[in-house]
């Protein structure tokens, strides 16, 4: 099924006219937004979330989790499932990250939040197609089944959606982490590498959530 970006999503359309756009391209087709949150920090899990949004979705502060404050987040994830057919949250830890690549891990959390959706649409027999933010398709998955959306998390609503259950996921367990090691401060920089995070390094070494193939400067 051919694609042209520019055509079917302008920039003027909101979260939700995108989205009824693709159901109206896509016809028939279950729609499932895609996305993940952690590549970038030096410690914990990278999180993938899956979505299957219902058409009465009514979050008018839906947006790319990282436009959002996190009181933002925080209220849109708890609102988020009574507006979802579907989701499904999953990791890869910093010890995958560190044995596959973190190209490799995002991949593997994406397929992981993925499977229970794909398997009840399979069973029932419901075709679909994968939104993944970005420009790259998930490995493992065959291509004719996805559609990466360049910025896709602040263009369609599934994607969006996403992004919030991903971002909100790993917050939360990195504040969790910060009780197991609190010398480091996760509770606060989330795993990042900010000056205090790369200064608790230096002094305690790393620990069992860090990565231990990420560069530190």
């Amino acid at each position: 099924m051919t694609f042209y970006h520019a055509m079917l999503l302008p920039k003027n359309l909101t979260l939700l006219q995108a989205e009824n756009k693709l159901k109206e391209h896509f016809e028939n087709y279950v729609l499932i937004g895609v996305d993940e949150a952690g590549r970038g920090p030096l410690a914990g899990p990278i999180v993938a979330a899956a979505t299957v949004l219902n058409d009465n979705l009514k979050l008018p502060d839906l947006n790319d989790s990282k436009k959002l404050s996190e009181k933002q987040r925080e209220i849109i994830f708890e609102e988020l499932p009574n507006y979802c057919r579907y989701y499904s949250i999953a990791e890869a830890s910093a010890q995958e990250i560190d044995e596959i690549g973190i190209l490799n891990a995002d991949f593997l959390a994406m397929r992981r939040a993925l499977v229970p959706i794909i398997s009840q649409l399979d069973e029932k027999k419901i075709p679909y197609k994968i939104l993944v933010d970005g420009n790259l398709y998930i490995r493992g998955i065959d291509e004719n089944l996805q559609m990466p959306v360049i910025k896709g998390d602040g263009r369609i609503a599934c994607i969006a959606a996403a992004s919030v259950f991903a971002k909100v996921h790993r917050d939360r367990l990195m504040v969790k982490f910060s009780e197991r090691f609190p010398n480091y401060g996760f509770e606060k920089h989330k795993g990042y590498g900010t000056k205090a995070h790369l200064t608790a390094i230096k002094e305690f070494g790393d620990c069992e959530i860090h990565r231990k193939s990420f560069k530190r400067s």
